[in-house]
């Protein structure tokens, strides 16, 4: 499920009937309790086993400090991403005992799940995308991406199920009232993805086994699902790739909670 995803916040629940786990947690604690709760999940019921944080910008950790100083859940970062959530400004909850360092590309296991956190460029202390597999399940969320490199091509096309960064269009960038060094900072090679790159991405590593993809944290300024999604579907389709037929494409809502079935529900 998304909980969020986009600038104001973002954080994600992976699970089954055996556990689950967060994904970044961005945004205020009282909206993750309610909309867990909704599902049947509650922080404290032993379910979710822990956090795994991509970077360190505080619509991504805002909201770590409590998950693991007040829930005493463990929250997986890489060593640089947790030495800078101890000196952010907008962590005010220490996260404690709950310090869980990863390194890249070394696989480790949360409620059961198999994770692997690969390198992605952004102008952070540090950012990763992480590969999950249970089974013949295997999912690969990748955000804040400056540009597209091999590393990131490669754990895509590992995946069945694919979360990807569509972050902006290029000309709504352009002509919108971004002062001109945020608008070169968003689409610089350790800003963010638009919707044209994921578009690219996404057409050359498509393979059979892909059956879904969610483009997550559009800008709420320069950019719309529908826009998005539609610049995604045309490339795919120039290439033979039927979405609705050959995979199943979702541009996710910024702040509304939505759904991500990677499994029959």
């Amino acid at each position: 499920m998304s909980l969020a995803s986009g600038s104001s916040g973002n954080c994600y629940y992976l699970g089954d009937d055996e556990g689950g786990l967060l994904i970044d947690a961005g945004i205020p604690i009282r909206t993750i309790t309610k909309v867990l709760r909704a599902e049947g999940i509650a922080l404290d019921d032993g379910h979710i086993r822990g956090t795994i944080v991509t970077h360190d910008h505080a619509d991504h950790i805002r909201t770590v400090g409590v998950i693991g100083g007040v829930y005493h859940l463990p929250v997986y970062a890489t060593t640089l991403v947790h030495n800078s959530i101890t000196q952010s400004r907008f962590v005010q909850d220490p996260i404690g005992a709950s310090r869980r360092d990863i390194s890249l590309r070394t696989p480790f296991e949360v409620a059961g799940f198999t994770v692997e956190a690969f390198p992605v460029p952004h102008d952070s202390v540090e950012n990763v995308g992480y590969h999950i597999t249970k089974g013949d399940f295997s999912f690969t969320l990748a955000t804040d991406i400056g540009h597209p490199t091999a590393i990131i091509e490669d754990y895509i096309a590992r995946a069945s199920h694919v979360v990807l960064e569509a972050n902006y269009d290029r000309e709504m960038l352009r002509g919108g009232n971004y002062p001109e060094f945020l608008k070169e900072r968003v689409a610089s090679p350790q800003g963010h993805l638009s919707n044209e790159e994921a578009a690219e991405l996404l057409a050359r590593t498509y393979h059979p086994r892909m059956k879904n993809v969610w483009l997550c944290h559009l800008s709420k300024d320069n950019n719309h699902p529908d826009l998005c999604w539609k610049s995604v579907e045309q490339r795919l389709f120039s290439e033979g790739i039927r979405v609705g037929k050959d995979l199943s494409l979702t541009a996710l809502r910024r702040t509304t909670a939505s759904p991500m079935y990677l499994l029959e529900p």
